[in-house]
């Protein structure tokens, strides 16, 4: 097969071949995994983005350190809600886009229109509604990209696969945190404004990324054609409603437990009088029990065969891996989303001594915030080139381990750094936990779950990215301010110790491997 070959060529080859059930997929070239993969670059370039400046953009308009996580709380509840519906979804489609790349377009086009007007906001309410907009039509575009590696590449390529994928995401995310400092530096362009306006570096690095997410997202479309349902059918793939296993009526009793601690939770708030963002856990943990009761209720009567039905089933159903890797994907991403809240609070403070959202050192040093992340992205895409062969040669799973204590040892060597330079050492230990975050997590779900539920097994995994980004927007700013409320670089020994942990427990998955 020709380097430079196209996916579209890959499959007409696949149908000339003998159609026998169970057949591999045709290795891909380089090309064919660069094209599948790029539209990650333009995702990327969203959130990264969002992650570099939207806590900037908030404390700009108003909003105190204390008020970060809640307002961040858009990510983790829009991933939580789109997510699996898109996947749900994407496994039933087949139109003259195919599957995935409807959801991709759509997705994109609405991006790109969310991050054309986050400049303009004028008040914290436009930017955080703004914020919902941007969250949920990434992960519109987001999910399916995760289930396509899987649709279009064998196994034996399947790391090869995901790091295609991480090294979009790593350069997107560089690109996307140097812009503002770019536009400064080099550009002049100002990163200063007035009180309660966002800077002309930033709000020109926005419409410059709303162009990049929608172009980078159109040429994946364009340069791929999906396995038809036929196709998939002789590598192996059974249907959607063969693997669906529809729960039963006394699921309301596990549904009414659930309602009853989120419903005390939720009273208890009240009644100490706590911080309210603490009301989203309790009214979170209520809705999945009224939803387990309401799809028992459904059951019993005879109704299996609803989306919501669909998806508690497939949650209640999840292969043993895939259970073991949830429990790594909350500890990690803890970590993470606890980087991207404190990230520009911290180095503002500790590194360039700024206690206010205002003037040339607080602007400076979230300049620099923009560069650390750079750093940390590119480690990320450099390394990833490397990973699937340190995966051959010492495993998986080992090879996680050894990245998550990198990341743990990034986080916490902030706190003996007092100048900005040397936190570049510490975004290398993180990059390289971001890459292996991104890659190998993925490549031994896809190969534990049925082929014909990839997208909403994708979406139901996304959970256990979502979660620990919920309980870190209502606890982590009441946290602060009990144990805290002076010292907010506490945040990145919790950010380790998380790290840490999921190192301890992707060990326990290589017994699946084996």
């Amino acid at each position: 097969m020709a380097a430079g070959a196209t996916v579209s060529e890959t499959a007409d080859q696949a149908l000339e071949e003998e159609g026998r059930v169970g057949q591999r997929r045709p290795l891909l070239g380089f090309w064919q995994l660069w094209n599948l993969s790029f539209g990650f670059l333009g995702i990327q370039v969203g959130f990264a983005l969002q992650g570099a400046n939207v806590s900037r953009i908030f404390q700009t308009l108003g909003a105190s350190i204390d008020d970060l996580p809640i307002l961040w709380i858009a990510g983790p509840v829009t991933g939580l809600i789109v997510q699996p519906i898109i996947g749900h979804f994407s496994d039933r489609t087949w139109g003259r886009l195919g599957r995935r790349r409807p959801y991709f377009l759509m997705g994109a086009i609405l991006a790109s229109l969310a991050l054309a007007l986050f400049p303009s906001a004028s008040a914290l309410w436009m930017a955080a509604g703004l914020l919902w907009m941007l969250d949920a039509s990434i992960n519109i575009s987001m999910e399916p990209f995760r289930a396509f590696v899987g649709d279009m590449v064998d196994e034996r390529q399947r790391t090869r696969g995901y790091a295609f994928q991480t090294i979009f995401i790593g350069t997107g995310a560089v690109l996307a945190s140097l812009a503002p400092a770019f536009l400064t530096k080099v550009l002049g362009v100002s990163n200063t404004a007035a009180p309660g306006t966002i800077p002309p570096a930033v709000a020109y690095a926005f419409h410059i990324g709303a162009v990049a997410l929608f172009a980078a997202v159109l040429w994946t479309v364009l340069t791929t054609r999906e396995y038809s349902p036929e196709e998939l059918a002789r590598f192996g793939a059974t249907t959607v409603e063969a693997e669906h296993a529809p729960l039963g009526a006394p699921g309301a009793a596990v549904g009414g437990l659930w309602l009853a601690v989120g419903l005390a939770l939720a009273a208890g708030v009240w009644w100490l009088g706590l911080d309210k963002p603490l009301y989203v856990l309790g009214f979170g943990l209520a809705a999945f029990g009224s939803a387990q009761i309401v799809n028992a209720v459904a059951v019993a009567q005879g109704r299996r065969d609803s989306l919501l039905n669909h998806l508690l089933s497939d949650l209640a159903n999840m292969p043993p891996t895939m259970r073991k890797l949830a429990l790594v994907q909350f500890l990690s991403w803890f970590g993470l989303f606890i980087l991207w809240i404190y990230a520009t609070p911290i180095v503002t403070r500790y590194q360039f001594g700024a206690t206010e959202a205002v003037g040339r050192a607080y602007n400076d040093g979230a300049d620099w915030v923009g560069v650390l992340f750079a750093v940390y992205n590119g480690v990320a895409a450099l390394y990833a080139f490397i990973l699937p062969a340190l995966a051959e040669r010492i495993g998986a799973t080992r090879l996680h381990a050894v990245n998550l204590v990198a990341g743990a040892l990034g986080f916490a060597s902030v706190l003996l750094i007092a100048s900005p330079t040397p936190l570049i050492l510490s975004m290398v230990g993180i990059g390289m936990a971001w890459a292996s975050i991104l890659t190998i997590p993925y490549s031994l779900l896809s190969a534990s779950l049925p082929q014909a539920k990839l997208g909403v097994y994708m979406g139901l995994f996304n959970i256990f990215i979502v979660l620990p980004q919920l309980v870190v927007s209502s606890v982590m700013g009441s946290l602060a301010r009990a144990l805290y409320p002076e010292a907010p670089i506490v945040s990145f020994p919790i950010a380790a110790a998380c790290f840490v942990g999921a190192a301890i427990l992707i060990l326990r998955v290589r017994e699946d491997l084996q």
